[in-house]
């Protein structure tokens, strides 16, 4: 009896192995899809991608053309790795693929995309798009709140200063702290931290939800990727919700504090103060409101930093692009002042070598992934409807086919050719382009050449003693952000006047 149960069993496991196989090919078999890496049965290619995802897709692009199919177990993904494949997707089909594949963990985070991120593309996402557009990350509020980041590049460089007589120092160190204290001030209008260094009760809450996020984030893997085992692996429903319950209550104490102010000092300009002034005018939910500033802390927090440590770490390999940097700071800026946003437009090297540093190491190398609403067709192939689509922007951005010596740190080809950095140019993508481009771009850019011209102008950066510049790693970690493999570790040597390191300079 028993050996006739398990016969069953294995009859009926074989009839839906041989099911799933064929609705498999009458599905797909009538599309022209990209070529890729052949599938396994269930899982894909999952098992075939390995952990820095977007130097996977590098080397397999190079056998299987600029356009790839990917299967991420059911799901199928598709990888762009040219200028032109990205021109199609993120401009010539971009109402067709502005929609977002959320995970489990990103829908509970964003309630289902009341927020920008993780919103789909439709009337939520164009209502708060144009609240960004033409009220929070206007030219008259970036300058508005000018003051706060050059206070904390400031504070960061006066850190430094303080701590390089005592050896090498950690850069990642400073520039994190640097960039939590910059956008908690800039969209919290709350400064955590104190100059000593002590971070007060609600810091210690904002930093417990960030770490308790990216915990519950973390916790899925390979379940997201196929359906029919996620039973085995269920959503932590009670942690999301007493995660969000959490954050939202920090936020709305933060937002009460505000709305108090405001009925004393006025309307000021950081972003929740905005938000909470816009709240009527544009329909705004409470719900939505907290989303928004936290997408401006997930956007706006580790990229920043990211993106400095590696222009450092390039400097320090490349020191002759170190001396020309120099050598523009101290004819334009001088030995008795810093740097400010205002002399940029005089320090077109310092501009080029931002942008260099963008090409080379983009904080999001396959951006946020795009979902396909309706079949589309893309350099030639059909991307069906619910596919998944990434831009490989750090394989477009290093391709010799677009650009002269493509691995070689040159910001002189910045300086010989005029390239949009903001979405126009699909050789240079760090922000994005189309509908889902980075709203908060320029910001963005502002604080980076800021940082690396502070720290270029007031600091000579060389290797500890013992290391060869040439042998600082440049190694990825695996993740949606481009971590150093290995932090950074240098000697920063002062050059300019004592009094210009002080944080009220």
């Amino acid at each position: 009896m028993a050996e006739l149960v398990v016969r069953a069993v294995l009859a009926l496991i074989a009839v839906a192995v041989a099911a799933g196989f064929l609705f498999y090919r009458a599905r797909w078999s009538r599309y022209k899809l990209p070529p890729g890496p052949k599938p396994r049965l269930f899982v894909g290619n999952l098992l075939d991608v390995t952990a820095v995802r977007f130097k996977c897709f590098e080397q397999w692009a190079k056998v299987y053309g600029p356009v790839m199919s990917v299967w991420m177990g059911a799901t199928l993904n598709v990888v762009v790795s040219s200028a032109e494949g990205a021109k199609e997707v993120l401009k010539d089909k971009d109402q067709s693929l502005a929609a977002r594949a959320r995970s489990r963990a990103a829908a509970k985070f964003s309630r289902d995309g009341q927020d920008l991120i993780w919103a789909d593309y439709g009337p939520h996402y164009v209502k708060v798009r144009k609240v960004c557009n033409v009220e929070l990350f206007t030219p008259k509020r970036l300058e508005a709140l000018r003051p706060i980041r050059q206070d904390e590049v400031s504070a960061m460089v006066h850190k430094i200063h303080r701590d390089a007589p005592k050896g090498p120092v950690n850069p990642k160190k400073y520039l994190s702290a640097m960039a939590f204290n910059n956008i908690t001030r800039l969209a919290f209008g709350k400064r955590f931290v104190d100059d000593e260094g002590k971070i007060d009760s609600q810091g210690v809450e904002f930093k417990e939800v960030i770490g308790q996020g990216m915990k519950l984030g973390a916790s899925l893997k390979i379940s997201e990727h196929i359906p029919s085992i996620r039973w085995m692996f269920p959503l932590q429903n009670e942690e999301f919700a007493k995660h969000g319950a959490r954050r939202d209550t920090l936020t709305r104490t933060i937002m009460k504090e505000h709305a108090a102010l405001r009925e004393t000092l006025g309307p000021q300009s950081h972003f929740v103060d905005a938000l909470l002034g816009l709240q009527k005018q544009y329909d705004l939910s409470e719900t939505t409101i907290i989303g928004l500033l936290w997408d401006m802390v997930t956007a706006g927090m580790d990229t920043v930093a990211i993106t400095v440590e590696w222009a450092l770490a390039e400097l320090i390999r490349n020191p002759e692009v170190q001396r020309k940097a120099q050598e523009e700071l101290d004819a334009v800026v001088g030995d008795e002042t810093v740097l400010t946003e205002a002399h940029f437009s005089k320090l077109p090297y310092l501009t080029a070598l931002t942008k260099e540093s963008l090409r080379l190491h983009p904080p999001t190398p396959l951006m946020l992934p795009h979902k396909c609403t309706e079949d589309v067709k893309i350099q030639g192939y059909d991307i069906p409807k619910g596919t998944v689509v990434h831009c490989n922007i750090y394989v477009i951005a290093r391709d010799p086919a677009v650009w002269k010596e493509p691995l070689a740190f040159r910001p002189e080809r910045f300086l010989e050719q005029d390239v949009d950095i903001k979405g126009h140019d699909f050789r240079l993508l760090p922000f994005g382009a189309g509908r889902r481009v980075c709203p908060g771009a320029q910001l963005g850019l502002n604080m980076v050449q800021l940082m690396i011209g502070r720290l270029l102008h007031q600091f000579s950066w060389s290797p500890p003693e013992g290391v060869r510049a040439e042998d600082i790693s440049l190694e990825e970690r695996s993740g949606i952000v481009t971590y150093m493999a290995k932090s950074l570790e240098a000697v920063a040597t002062p050059r300019l006047p004592q009094a210009l390191y002080a944080r009220n300079v």
